[in-house]
């Protein structure tokens, strides 16, 4: 089977089965449950397949329906495609059997499972389309199948609103990715990708287009001000908040940035502005991590924090640097948030502050959680190590100037992440000794066993985890990453020459200033801990510490400035159509009846009533005609 092929069946099978499993009854969990493992194994199969096959772009187009010369509809392959479509469909399986365990009482498991598969498939779709308006489907499909998982339990009374949340606030940003998709396709005279980048556009439309691009970004990957719907999306179930963190929602947003970096690299003001928002979303997220109590809180505002690293690395020319934190990420979130589900099944509650001296009761969670800790804070060898140090080298590099973007934005990207190294740390530790370490917490119940289809995903994807990193040492790995950008003719040599030939990190003085950043804040949070082991370390931040809890009020700000004025906006309109446009036509509809009603009554009077009526009509006429013919 050739490449093409197999690149629309990667998308083409989890969505027939998800077709399939929608129509299924909700008594058939079984089948269900068959149809959702095997349709992310095929998947899974057939991504690993074409990156065993793959070494080169492989392009596919056709027209399958005849409107006009912008549309076509085909898949563009390459190395770094398929290295993501391995790691959505590695997760999207993890995460499927994981979930027959998570929701073996749940009533509604058969369409839960279709969607799962359908939100795999969406994602897929992103990553081989060759064209925009393909790419757009599995954009917006991604979005409604967000709004079904996170509300997927209707007896969570905040689920609905954190699912319509969710599809509002990424929905807004939509509106922008639309019509720069629209913008970028009618200049370019086609919607396919390759014709998109090798377009000659002028400046105007470029930043025009690179920013309204950039809004749908901020949405789907979580980015200020759009940020607010990703702790939130926590009611969900945590599988789905494993899916959404580590392969899906907030991953398709760095992608499509890497995907079209020629289009968003031509314009430096559009640079500039990701680099902003990625530095303010990597601290802001940070910040917000080291206070929350909800387990899954935490673990939340550590995507915002890390996608703010991914946007900062594209920010500051290295789409490299930026998929292989991606790629990473996708392994270490995904098993801290399997990790977290285990330790919430375990006790039933999320909150840090009820748990405590778990570490020999869930050993295989607690395992996870340090190796998932580890990597996320940096820790050396394990694979956030490798990620992050080559966004931080890449920041680094560009301050110097010789980078697509400012100096400056280079300059705030770098020093923003080593802030952001030190957060991480402390909050990653806050979590680890907050909840396996130190004196129980739990009270009233017992630690129930975690089931073994919830244990071996864990255990899995410790694996990656751990060792993902070391690819970077390989001579192939950066040359598959900088795959994507493979239209560079059409935007120049975006990616530093070194970096494509597989040199993801580079190792000098500044390197020990990471690794002392990430040093002092876990030793900062175990010296609190060891002062006070029944003490929040989060405590010590004194009066900043409500700021950290509230995100610094930005929901609330945005609660005030936007949400309330909308919704007075929509009563007043209402009103006003209930009372003028309704009251018009309603009161019409009253006078006709009453008309009606009157002319009724008089066809029912009696007949002397009726017949000096006429008479009298009758004499009125004549004198009329009367005094009409004096005239």
């Amino acid at each position: 089977m050739s490449a093409g092929a197999l690149g629309l069946l990667l998308p083409a099978v989890p969505f027939a089965c998800a077709l399939v499993g929608l129509a299924l009854p909700l008594r058939a969990r079984a089948v269900a449950a068959t149809l959702g493992i095997g349709g992310a194994a095929a998947a899974l199969v057939t991504a690993v397949a074409l990156l065993i096959t793959v070494d080169a772009p492989v392009e596919t187009s056709a027209r399958w329906v005849d409107v006009g010369p912008l549309v076509t509809f085909g898949v563009r392959l390459d190395p770094t495609a398929t290295l993501v479509g391995v790691a959505v469909a590695t997760i999207a399986l993890a995460v499927h059997v994981y979930s027959v365990a998570y929701l073996a009482d749940d009533d509604r498991y058969p369409p839960y499972a279709a969607q799962v598969n359908l939100f795999t498939a969406a994602m897929l779709l992103v990553v081989v389309a060759g064209d925009l308006i393909m790419l757009l489907v599995g954009w917006e499909v991604m979005g409604v199948c967000s709004y079904l998982l996170i509300g997927h339990d209707r007896s969570l009374p905040h689920a609905p609103a954190a699912a319509a949340k969710a599809f509002l606030v990424t929905r807004v940003g939509d509106i922008g990715f639309l019509l720069g998709v629209a913008l970028l396709g009618i200049r370019s005279g086609s919607f396919r990708i390759a014709d998109v980048l090798a377009a000659d556009l002028d400046l105007g439309t470029l930043t025009l287009a690179g920013l309204l691009l950039l809004a749908g970004v901020a949405g789907k990957s979580a980015q200020f001000p759009l940020h607010t719907w990703l702790p939130d999306a926590m009611a969900g179930p945590t599988p789905i908040s494993a899916l959404i963190h580590a392969a899906t929602m907030v991953a398709a947003g760095v992608y499509v940035v890497a995907r079209l970096y020629p289009v968003i690299a031509a314009a430096p003001a559009t640079l500039a502005v990701l680099g902003v928002l990625g530095a303010v979303t990597l601290l802001l997220g940070a910040f917000a991590a080291i206070a929350q109590d909800d387990i899954k809180r935490v673990l939340a505002w550590s995507t915002v924090s890390q996608l703010g690293y991914m946007a900062g690395a594209l920010a500051v020319g290295s789409t490299v640097a930026a998929l292989f934190h991606l790629l990473t990420h996708a392994a270490f979130k995904a098993l801290l948030f399997l990790a977290a589900g285990c330790v919430i099944h375990a006790v039933g509650t999320n909150l840090i502050s009820a748990m405590g001296g778990l570490r020999r009761a869930v050993p295989v969670a607690f395992w996870g959680t340090v190796i998932g800790l580890a990597a996320l804070a940096g820790v050396p060898p394990l694979s956030g190590f490798w990620s992050k140090e080559g966004v931080l080298a890449a920041a680094e590099r560009a301050t110097e100037g010789t980078g697509p973007t400012p100096a400056w934005v280079a300059w705030l990207v770098w020093l923003s992440g080593l802030l952001g190294v030190a957060l991480t740390a402390a909050y990653a530790t806050r979590l680890l000794v907050r909840t396996f370490l130190g004196e129980s917490r739990i009270s009233g119940q017992s630690v129930r066993e975690t089931p073994a289809a919830m244990r071996w995903p864990v255990l899995l994807l410790a694996v990656p985890s751990a060792a993902l990193g070391f690819a970077a040492l390989g001579d192939g790995f950066g040359a598959r990453l900088a795959a994507l950008a493979g239209d560079r003719q059409a935007g120049g040599d975006l990616v530093d020459s070194d970096v494509i030939h597989g040199d993801l990190v580079h190792f000098g003085p500044t390197t020990l200033l990471p690794l002392a950043l990430l040093a002092f804040g876990a030793g900062w949070v175990v010296w609190l801990w060891r002062r006070d082991p029944a003490a929040d370390p989060a405590r010590a931040l004194g009066p900043l510490t409500p700021a950290a809890v509230h995100a610094l009020w930005i929901d609330d700000l945005q609660r005030a400035l936007v949400v309330r004025p909308v919704r007075a906006l929509a009563r007043g309109v209402r009103r006003l159509d209930e009372t003028v446009v309704d009251g018009a036509v309603e009161a019409t509809g009253r006078g006709s009846v009453a008309l009606g009603n009157l002319l009724a009554a008089a066809h029912r009077a009696r007949l002397p009533r009726a017949v000096t009526a006429v008479l009298t009509g009758a004499v009125l006429v004549g004198m009329a005609i009367a005094l009409g013919g004096l005239r």
